[in-house]
């Protein structure tokens, strides 16, 4: 999590400039292809609706000239499955600005147990923002993913059997209270 896309130095959250709240992805191309990067980009957000504001606007930032082709191939793509013009912007990509530590994981932090353990996992902050298996809960805390799926990767995750079982229930009772999943 940060900001990207503006011309403000070091922005933050309070001070955020031209910028945009953004993520940056690293990932081998050996494993998953920029087009199916995209491809989950375009379906986890309503291309359609305009943003209220540049912090929270959608954009794909572009890196090379394939990555642009790519993604304005992609975006007249889904124009042309929802029969509507798409607000989603696609820009060149700017300096990354890493956002404030209480704004990485952030559902992850919301739950105290659960972060006491990954304090002793990851007793450098850096190493917290930047795990993977951190990443992986915070997302299944915040809706994304399935109790089937993260029952497969619970193994891999580095937790004791009680923030395990603590895990299941907190996803578990988020998909009954909000309908998830």
């Amino acid at each position: 999590m940060g900001y990207s896309g503006g011309t403000t130095k070091n922005p933050t959250y309070y001070s955020l400039g031209d910028h945009s709240e953004a993520i940056q992805i690293d990932y081998d191309p050996n494993e998953i292809s920029y087009g199916r990067l995209l491809e989950i980009f375009w379906s986890s957000h309503n291309p359609t609706q305009r943003a209220w504001s540049t912090q929270y606007k959608a954009v794909v930032f572009y890196h090379t000239e394939d990555q642009k082709r790519l993604a304005v191939e992609t975006r007249d793509r889904e124009a042309a499955t929802r029969n509507s013009k798409i607000a989603t912007e696609i820009l060149p990509a700017r300096d990354f600005y890493v956002a404030e530590a209480y704004h990485q994981k952030y559902r992850l932090r919301q739950n105290r147990e659960l972060m006491k353990e990954f304090n002793t996992i990851y007793p450098s902050n850096d190493d917290f923002v930047n795990s993977t298996a951190a990443a992986r809960l915070n997302g299944y805390l915040d809706g994304y993913g399935n109790t089937e799926s993260l029952q497969q990767e619970l193994e891999s995750l580095g937790l004791s059997h009680e923030a395990r079982d603590r895990l299941v229930n907190t996803v578990r009772n988020r998909k009954k209270l909000f309908g998830f999943f």
